[in-house]
């Protein structure tokens, strides 16, 4: 057999094991009974084994309805499922009389679209997990998970609260890649287990159809992998003469794939709950038992529940960190548009300053094509290879964008460059002339561990032909993976073909081109301020109805509480009052995106005693305010009521991070003259220059200015006639490594108990209203000495 049939072959065997109908297996576990109903609850099927639960054998109950076996009630309660969505549940006890006593189940009801299908679960006790129990077991772990911003700490905990629940011998978090393969990125074991941590397993581990199911139903428990199934009397449903539909069944039987391969592990129960983000299957929380072992649905539920928190969790985890990388790439593509649309040379423009051409899609070297003239720029082929390989893509590539991670293996005569181009990312400025961009990522030589070897899952037979099996062994196995790059991630595909709409009018020499895309981005701008400020104001009534809801059961109904409900609720109103806090800082800065400035000229010292007799006003119980200003401030063309906001955040803030016993704030300004000469001397020897003489007002002292920083110079802003202004304190100062992050919306560097709580929005407000008058906010600090925050209006 020639490889290319090879290679068919296995696909074959792929495709048909995918194909397999593991929905209809026609049976079930035997650890509870299941009766499918017709739409007027007429038993049309059950499983073979109702004579051990019930007492009654499948021929006494078929035929008959369904308040033969039960009572009203839960009849009535399965009668609702007909209303429902097909896979919705109804979850209820029952308590069913037989010939040796009344026996009570968990039932879980729930319609197909043929049938209703209801299973039966025999159960110890008749009372269901009150919501504060469950309350009490969620609220701890749930709180754990959102105090941890690390990702691989927030798996390992993730499969920590699971293993307390369960106690199975093993609890993995297990991730899908690109390609549907997985490896474990989190695991917590009995000790004398051999660890799977960072192992990886092929994607026919878990089949395409096995996937899709976890899509649709977020817990599989296989509680005896060595069990018989129960087939169902009769086979068929009479009425549609088809296979039942057991996709929602929580007792749906296993594959016998599925049953060796996890024996092959010596795995004899099962426990798996979906991690599913953005509606597709991010991973399994994958839990093994060396024996058989049974856990209640109700603890089932809340492994579900939990699973869910982990995925919305995650979902925080994962953009937040791809967030920041998608900001700084706008930011950098931003930078860049404005250089290239000011430029006469393209070229130039597009390598000089070269590293924002590479840092646009975090490339070791790139290559600009414009027709015959190449400029190579970073880590990248010589002129020549770059040269063929532009003639291999003409021929090979017809979209505009193109990318690789293993170029080699696709252009064999790449092998030369690996080191430098194992990578390829390649976007076609135009397809009439010859304008490219590529950019290079060099080889990474990487180590994959799989839980054996992946292709002992492919086992030919007799015909040539192939079928998938459970290996036998999952030790260990090393794979080398050579002339392959780090993987370009999606955002970076999508700078680069932002990069390519933007730049397409200037090389086509269409001038209004960049006008256009600027006009658009203003208008989505606008319209995603628009959008925040009506979300916002949207969710302030819902939020209202809460909070006084909840009140008034406080102040009407505490008598017929318990503590735990009175304290639940008062945890509800006070995390109202704090929804409340974020959406107004949320509002305010939406505002802020769609203002009109209202440009005056304002005296500073006149707006900056308003501020501080506010202040003051708000402060009466605090004691001596000491507010030193050096030299009176200038007058300045700016919105004076938003200025107002500049001061008060920033004087606000002063004083609230700061635990000295003499607290002290110090507001002035300099010239940009000054602030080029103060490397050396230090902001405070301008004293002599037009500093007024000492006095008091009320409780404001002002004085010569104290040194600002004197050995490290200040930046340099765009207009030389803009005034420096700066505020000062003597606060808790803040750490090197929160300077940049500090001005994020809702970034608190403290919880909310220390410091008078607050939004964590003042900060970006002050930025927003500083941009918007085109002047930046800049801030040194020392931690424990206090902070100096700079910011001009230009």
């Amino acid at each position: 057999m020639s490889q290319s049939e090879n290679t068919t072959a296995q696909a074959t065997a792929l495709t048909n094991h995918d194909r397999k109908p593991i929905h209809i297996p026609g049976s079930i576990q035997p650890h509870g009974i299941l009766l499918a109903l017709s739409t007027q609850l007429e038993i049309l099927q059950v499983s073979n084994n109702t004579q051990v639960y019930l007492y009654k054998a499948p021929e006494d109950l078929l035929g008959q309805p369904l308040s033969y076996l039960l009572e009203p009630q839960p009849v009535e309660i399965v009668k609702q499922c007909l209303v429902k969505q097909v896979g919705s549940a109804n979850i209820f006890k029952v308590l069913i009389n037989t010939l040796y006593g009344e026996i009570y189940f968990d039932a879980i009801a729930h319609r197909t679209e043929e049938a209703v299908i209801l299973e039966l679960e025999p159960t110890d006790s008749e009372f269901e997990v009150s919501f504060l129990n469950f309350h009490s077991f969620a609220s701890e772990a749930i709180a754990k998970m959102q105090r941890t911003s690390n990702l691989g700490e927030f798996l390992h905990l993730v499969a920590e609260e699971v293993q307390k629940i369960i106690g199975f011998d093993r609890v993995m978090v297990y991730q899908f890649d690109e390609s549907e393969a997985g490896s474990v990125v989190a695991e917590v074991k009995r000790e004398d287990l051999s660890p799977y941590l960072g192992l990886h397993y092929p994607a026919t581990d878990i089949p395409a159809q096995a996937r899709e199911l976890y899509t649709r139903c977020f817990l599989r428990f296989l509680p005896d992998l060595t069990a018989e199934p129960v087939k169902l009397v009769p086979t068929e449903n009479p009425t549609t003469h088809q296979h039942l539909d057991l996709s929602y069944s929580v007792l749906r039987s296993f594959d016998w794939c599925c049953a060796e391969y996890h024996q092959n592990m010596g795995v004899k129960a099962l426990l798996v709950i979906s991690i599913i983000q953005e509606q597709k299957l991010w991973g399994l929380i994958s839990c093994h038992h060396q024996t058989p072992k049974y856990i209640s649905y109700e603890v089932r539920k809340m492994c579900e529940f939990l699973g869910q928190i982990a995925s919305s969790e995650l979902a925080h985890k994962i953009s937040y960190s791809e967030w920041d990388y998608k900001v700084k790439l706008k930011s950098l593509q931003s930078e860049f548009l404005e250089s290239i649309s000011q430029a006469d040379n393209f070229i130039d423009a597009l390598i000089k300053p070269e590293i924002r051409l590479l840092d646009l899609v975090s490339a070791s070297g790139a290559a600009v094509c414009l027709d015959n003239e190449i400029a190579l720029v970073g880590t990248t082929p010589n002129i020549d290879e770059v040269r063929a390989l532009i003639e291999w893509a003409d021929t090979q590539v017809s979209d505009n964008l193109f990318s690789t991670d293993s170029l080699p293996k696709l252009y064999s005569e790449a092998l030369i460059f690996k080191d430098t181009a194992s990578g390829l990312l390649l976007l076609r400025i135009s397809k009439v002339r010859r304008y490219y961009i590529l950019w290079f990522r060099p080889e990474v030589i990487q180590t994959v561990h799989w839980a054996g070897n992946p292709q002992e899952s492919m086992q030919a037979q007799a015909d040539g032909s192939y079928t998938l099996s459970p290996r036998k062994s999952f030790e260990q196995w090393q794979e080398t993976v050579r002339l392959t790059s780090l993987p370009w991630k999606p955002c970076e595909l999508d700078s680069a073909i932002a990069l390519r709409n933007a730049i397409v009018g200037i090389v086509l020499s269409k001038a209004d081109e960049l006008a256009k895309i600027n006009l658009e981005l203003e208008r989505s701008n606008q319209e995603l301020a628009s959008f925040a400020y009506a979300a916002s104001h949207d969710l302030k009534e819902p939020l209202r109805g809460i909070y006084n809801f909840s009140t008034v059961l406080l102040e009407d109904y505490a008598q017929v509480l318990d503590d735990d409900g009175i304290e639940c609720l008062q945890t509800v109103v006070s995390l109202s009052v704090r929804m409340e806090t974020l959406i107004n800082a949320l509002l305010r800065l939406s505002q802020l995106g769609q203002a009109q400035l209202r440009l005056q000229a304002t005296d500073l010292n006149e707006l900056l005693n308003q501020v501080i007799d506010v202040f003051r006003a708000s402060r009466q119980d605090s004691g001596l305010v000491d507010i030193r200003i050096p030299r009176p401030l200038p007058t300045v063309s700016c919105d004076r009521v938003l200025v107002n906001e500049v001061f008060s955040n920033l004087l606000g803030n002063a004083f609230k991070y700061n635990d000295k016993a003499e607290q002290w704030v110090e507001i002035g300004y300099f010239s940009q003259g000054e602030a080029e000469g103060q490397g050396s001397r230090g902001a405070g020897e301008q004293g002599s220059r037009g500093v007024g003489e000492q006095r008091s007002r009320g409780e404001v002292t002002v004085v010569s200015p104290l040194p600002l920083c004197p050995s490290a110079p200040l930046p340099l802003v765009p207009n030389a006639q803009c005034p420096i202004f700066y505020i000062r304190d003597n606060g808790i100062g803040i750490p090197q490594h929160h300077l940049e992050t500090i001005f994020r919306l809702f970034k608190r560097l403290h919880s909310q108990e220390k410091y008078g709580g607050g939004a964590g929005a003042g900060l970006a407000i002050v930025k927003k209203i500083v941009e918007l008058h085109n002047g930046k906010i800049w801030v040194k600090s020392t931690v424990g000495a206090g902070s100096i925050f700079y910011f001009t209006l230009e």
